[in-house]
This record gives structure tokens, sequence and C-alpha cells, in this order.
């Protein structure tokens, strides 16, 4: 049974990505959680502990509320996973995390939640109604002290009303051929948004997850080892119509709190997405409530803000995460990060 709750764990923050994703994107979600069944299974057997995989935040994110197409979103990821295998391979993860600086890696995690903030808006305007009502089961959630599940719930209740308006789609095996969404896009918008990302990923995917796998399961996972496998997950994924996929030592914490001990948390949840993937079409994503949707992004916008600015403890730090973030909301993430660099720099 603990390994049933940890599986859940991991899903809190993965699933309403997911289906945020596929409502504003051309993105197919039953391929995206093939990729994501597939590679629960894969790195949980061979690490042998629950590793978490997860959505590359930044960029999921920023294709969430229009910044990047998916075909962008594609082009990202492919070019994520070929820096992340040769830095891992050749043991470069540590230097670029020195490059970059946490405060600056905190202040894109905060642009990309007060992005989803802004999209939350517009989409809970449509229906003022459910979205009030959506707002008002997640404040009772969370007084009862289930916050982080709320999200779940959320996509939970959009899910049955889906169904109750589609009916239940007859299963269907996704489609087996090159990207089935759209060839990847290399513009500006695709380089600039790997680049925010690859500082998140070095530092809370590779070297926090590194530590994690050392605290909390007594295990040595190099920084190097994570990264590398993160890089094959991309390269193999998205040209499969998945979506760059990391590791995360948020997820990794939320499977070892929820109980998982064993990779066995991880072949229940790869078994429940690829089950997941056989009756996830069009016409039940379709019919998901969009006011809901809008409630799903300001719990996972906040949890997001919870992550970027509750490590910070100097106020110098703080600035600069806020500064980041601002600039990323007002002009983009890319050069957020950049101007962060230098500003961490100089500082």
């Amino acid at each position: 049974m603990s390994e049933l709750t940890g599986a859940i764990g991991d899903s809190i923050t993965v699933l309403p990505l997911l289906v945020a994703l596929a409502l504003t994107t051309s993105a197919s979600l039953p391929h995206v959680l093939v990729g994501f069944g597939v590679f629960q299974i894969v790195w949980g057997l061979h690490y042998g502990m629950p590793l978490s995989v997860e959505p590359m935040k930044a960029l999921v994110g920023l294709a969430i509320v229009g910044g990047l197409s998916y075909p962008e979103l594609a082009a990202a990821g492919l070019l994520a996973g070929g820096v992340l295998l040769v830095a891992g391979r050749f043991g470069f993860v540590g230097a670029l995390e020195a490059v970059v600086g946490e405060p600056v890696v905190r202040g894109v995690q905060l642009a990309v939640a007060l992005l989803l903030l802004e999209a939350a808006v517009s989409l809970s305007a449509g229906d003022v109604p459910v979205a009030l009502a959506g707002f008002a089961l997640v404040g009772v959630l969370v007084a009862a002290g289930y916050r982080r599940e709320s999200a779940l719930v959320v996509l939970a209740l959009g899910g049955i009303v889906a169904v109750a308006v589609a009916g239940v789609s007859t299963p269907q095996l996704p489609s087996v051929t090159l990207f089935p969404a759209g060839l990847p896009e290399f513009s500006t918008g695709a380089l600039e948004g790997t680049v925010a990302q690859l500082g998140m990923t070095i530092g809370n995917a590779a070297i926090a997850t590194s530590l994690l796998c050392a605290d909390l399961y007594n295990r040595d996972v190099s920084a190097d080892d994570l990264a590398e496998s993160m890089g094959v997950t991309c390269l193999a994924a998205v040209p499969a119509g998945g979506v760059p996929m990391c590791h995360g030592s948020g997820g990794l914490a939320g499977k070892f709190a929820f109980g998982a001990r064993t990779a066995g948390a991880n072949v229940i949840l790869g078994v429940f997405y690829l089950a997941l993937a056989l009756v996830a079409g069009a016409a039940l994503l379709a019919a998901f409530p969009l006011a809901l949707l809008g409630v799903l992004l300001v719990v996972v916008a906040v949890e997001l803000g919870r992550a970027a600015l509750e490590p910070i403890d100097t106020l110098p730090a703080f600035a600069l995460v806020v500064a980041v973030g601002l600039v990323g909301v007002v002009v983009n993430v890319g050069l957020a990060f950049v101007l962060g660099i230098v500003a961490y720099w100089l500082r």
C-alpha cells in the first residue's frame, strides 16, 4: 500500500500539467502519457528506487501560457536532451550549476508560476461560477490539510465532468509514428526556453535530486548520472510524441513522504499512465471544463511559487529572485535568465 500511495505522491503535479498542456497546445495526451509511463518504469528499475520522472516545468509552463508552440517545445526538448546527455557523460554538471546560481534558477521558477497565474485568470473568467466552486473546493482541502493533493482532486473532478459529458472513451492504442503532434521548430523562443530550463534542471533535477537520493534512500547516484538519464529520456520521448522530462527533488521527496521505498512505486505509476493513455482521447479532453483548468493552474502556480521562494533566506537573494521573475513575466524568461546570471555575478 505504501508504494501505491507513493506513486500518487509523484502524480500530484505531473498529471495536472500534462492535462493543461494537452488542453492548450497540439500535444497528444495519449503519446505524452505513454512517455511518462515507459520512463517511470525504466528509471525506477534502472536505479532500483522510486526516482521521480516529471515534466520540465519551465518549458511546459511556457507552452501552456502560449510562450511556446508544441513544435517549439519539442525542439527545446531535443536541445535540452542533447546538452544534458553531453554534460552528464563528461562530468560538466557541477560546473554548469556554479555559473548559474540558485537565485537565478528560483527566479525562473517564479516567472513560470506568475505566467501560469496570468493564464489561469483568463481561463477562470470564462465560467466564473464553476471557477468559484473549484476555488471553494481547494479552500476546503487546504484547510483540511490536503494542500498538495488539491490539484489532483480538482483534476479528478474535471475528469468526472468530462466523462459525464463525453462518455467513456473506447480504449485505443496511440499511433506509432515520429513527431505525431508536429515536427520540431527550432526558434529563438525554443532556444531561450531551453537555456532557462537547463538552469532549473541542473540545480533541481540533477544536483538536488542526487543529494536526496543519499539523504532519503542511502543511494549514491551522481548528478552526472541523473543528467545523462534525463538526456536519454528527452531524446527518446520527444520524437515519439512525448514532452521534455526530467527527474526532480520535489517528486522524489513527494514519493518518500507518501511512503514509497522501492521501484515498485514507479512500476505502479507507470502502468497507471499507460492505462490512462488508452482512454485519454480527444473527445474526453475537449469536454474538460476550462474554468476548472484555470483553478488547476492556480494551484500548480502557487506550489511552483512556493518552491521558488521558500528556500531563499537572504534579502539580496530574495530581491534577485523577484526581479528575475518579474522580468520573465514582463519581457520573457530567456532574457530574465541571462540578466539574472549577470546580476548574480555582479552581486
